[in-house]
């Protein structure tokens, strides 16, 4: 049997959710590390949403559940329900939502508060010694719950060496689960590589 992850979403959609390849990327390698996914998103109102095709903000409401059930294809759960006993590690793919609606780090920046339910989950992974999987703004959900994770924020460029403005690299290298590491490290949107080590149940 394959190891049992957490995936957990923010929406759909890199301005105001998941961003998509991030997430689409991150199940693609789980899958073929022959890792059992299932999926959760907190059900909760998005902080905004964003006309993905003109940039501008929309006044329409949407929930974080229901538009990350696009992503799942409806095969989804709410974070509520997650049982830490049950996984062995837990991924959290970036996007502007996790900035937005499971912290409000695009707001207040260093100064952010991360929503309980999202900060519960990783304690509980964390002090049950479980990888934690952090995708490109995802680390500062780790910088801002766990005292003394250390984060790097870095730019940049594209094969041709131009400069990538969006694209900004994150890593995350969370120590103090007895020997584990876990991160991901995004070096641009088209390349994306996972990196989770032990203790595996």
């Amino acid at each position: 049997m394959g190891k049992r992850v957490a995936l957990v979403l923010a929406g759909c959609g890199v301005f105001d959710g998941s961003e998509i390849h991030e997430a689409s990327a991150a199940l693609v390698h789980l899958s073929r590390a022959g890792a059992e996914v299932k999926m959760f998103a907190p059900n909760i109102e998005q902080k905004d949403v964003v006309d993905h095709l003109k940039g501008h903000p929309s006044k329409e409401k949407r929930n974080v559940l229901v538009e990350s059930a696009r992503l799942a294809r409806g095969n989804i759960q709410d974070l509520a329900e997650l049982r830490v006993d049950e996984f062995d590690a837990i991924v959290f793919p970036g996007g502007f939502g996790v900035a937005k609606n499971l912290c409000s780090w695009a707001e207040e920046g260093k100064d952010c508060t991360v929503n309980e339910l999202v900060k519960s989950t990783l304690e509980a992974f964390h002090s049950a010694k479980k990888p934690l999987g952090l995708c490109c703004i995802s680390p500062v959900l780790a910088a801002k719950v766990f005292p003394g994770c250390e984060v790097t924020v870095g730019h940049n460029n594209n094969v041709d060496g131009s400069s990538c403005h969006r694209s900004t690299g994150m890593q995350a290298h969370l120590q103090g689960c007895e020997g584990s590491t876990c991160g991901f490290h995004q070096q641009n949107h088209h390349h994306l590589r996972l990196h989770v080590q032990g203790p595996f149940a």
